[in-house]
């Protein structure tokens, strides 16, 4: 007689089965409308997706938190779907979805920069944190795990105070879960559809009534990511980048093993001053890590170009990248596409495609030493980043967890880091809360322990 599925096993499948409507439904938005807080929503939801069945240890708090994530979700398509303009939200609501999504740096009440990840960030990293083997798992102890989780728990609730939600508990009704995902998902499509039909006229009209009261505000949203606050050591890379830049046609690639920072680098030059001036308002930065094949990339660097969705965007992206001159295209973590063997054909054929447009500059960053193939990439070749030296990693500690702490104990710590720029930034902040003494004693105690 077959085993009856317990509760947790009906929660678990409702939200595997509810989550891809929902990736499917954030990314149809996110590509038609051109939000760049749907962009990153619609990419962690998809990375969430991926984390949801194998979660391997507090299963139940991390089931509890998708299920609250998928209303806040929910209401956030909603409010999509319900608007009279077309989409279009206004710049308050927006800055409420922004504090759901986003990952800032804010002044605490030392007046110190300290790392604020939103909800949305905080609950990827819970989860993915419960997975076996979880890198992030070794720099969150239990203290920061309950810390984390805690933090997770205020964040939906203030959303569900936002969006008016009242907390129902367990969703275990598939059929019912299911079908309002794909009532949701047609509505979406539904909407969309009318909006081709729009004119242009009165497309500008819904936009300039939804953002009417933001005008030359300092709140306007941009679909770039923030430029790096805390950045030492790689002056050197940063100036070998700006030199290819200036010349013909760039092909650049940023390499190096996972934690070296070369997203942060990126970063760097996409918001440096001379890159600025030089490609203006034509600076495209991607991230790549949620695309599983050649159309799901082409799919995502048509969101940010503000392409509608089609079943294969390569064409759309080639003649708009043509049309823009010049500009500069930043895909962040290529790997995730391009390391499986059967993938990458395709994806450097679309390199190839992409390297023919004259005026367009390519920076690739990508795990590992190796650069894809059928791209003439510029000379010198950039090497892939190494460790930090010792005083960058002393001044990135230092911004993180200030510098009264004892030089020798800042020495100790990071040669626990070998100073990769992604350890010190973790192990800082728990030097931060606890101090150098106590993760120090931890470490020790741990290491030695049978």
């Amino acid at each position: 007689m077959p085993t009856q599925p317990t509760d947790m096993q009906i929660r678990l499948k409702a939200l595997t089965t509810c989550f891809a409507i929902m990736a499917d439904t954030l990314e149809v938005l996110a590509n038609s409308l051109n939000a760049a807080f749907l962009v990153a929503i619609a990419n962690t939801t998809r990375s969430l997706l991926k984390n949801i069945e194998t979660v391997k240890k507090n299963k139940n708090n991390s089931i509890g938190l998708m299920e609250q994530t998928y209303e806040l979700l929910n209401a956030i398509i909603i409010l999509h779907i319900d608007s009279d303009t077309g989409g279009i939200l206004p710049p308050s609501v927006l800055n409420h979805i922004g504090k759901f999504t986003e990952q800032v740096l804010v002044k605490d009440s030392k007046l110190k920069l300290t790392t604020c990840s939103r909800t949305l960030h905080k609950i990827y990293t819970f989860v993915e944190s419960q997975q076996s083997g979880s890198k992030v798992k070794q720099f969150l102890r239990q203290g920061e795990m309950n810390t984390l989780l805690k933090d997770c728990k205020n964040g939906l609730a203030q959303g569900f105070e936002f969006f008016q939600l009242k907390n129902t508990g367990l969703i275990a009704d598939i059929s019912k879960m299911q079908a309002e995902a794909e009532q949701r998902h047609q509505e979406v499509l539904g909407m969309i559809n009318g909006l081709s039909d729009t004119t242009s006229s009165d497309r500008a009209s819904m936009i300039g009534r939804a953002y009417s009261l933001s005008h030359n505000s300092s709140k306007s949203i941009s679909t770039l990511p923030s430029e790096p606050k805390i950045f030492h050591g790689r002056e050197s890379e940063l100036s070998d980048i700006l030199k290819l830049l200036s010349g013909e046609v760039p092909r650049i690639a940023i390499l190096g093993t996972g934690g070296m920072g070369k997203t942060s680098l990126a970063r760097a030059v996409l918001h440096h001053v001379e890159v600025s001036a030089q490609y203006t308002h034509h600076r495209y930065f991607v991230a790549c890590d949620s695309a599983t094949n050649k159309v799901e990339l082409t799919a995502l660097i048509g969101a940010h170009l503000g392409l509608k969705p089609s079943k294969d965007l390569t064409q759309a992206v080639l003649n708009f990248l043509v049309t823009v001159s010049p500009s500069l295209l930043i895909l962040d973590n290529l790997e995730t596409v391009w390391e499986p063997t059967e993938l990458r054909s395709d994806i450097e054929a679309f390199l190839s495609l992409l390297t023919d447009i004259k005026d367009l500059a390519l920076i690739i960053t990508m795990r590992g030493a190796e650069r894809p193939a059928k791209v003439q990439w510029s000379h010198p070749f950039l090497l892939p980043l190494q460790p930090l030296k010792l005083y960058a990693a002393q001044q990135t500690f230092i911004d993180i967890a200030e510098d009264h702490h004892k030089p020798e104990d800042i020495d100790q710590i990071l040669s626990l880091t070998d100073n990769m720029p992604l350890a010190i930034n973790l192990i800082a902040h728990l030097v931060d809360v606890e101090g150098c003494s106590s993760v120090l004693s931890r470490w020790e105690a741990e290491r030695t322990s049978p």
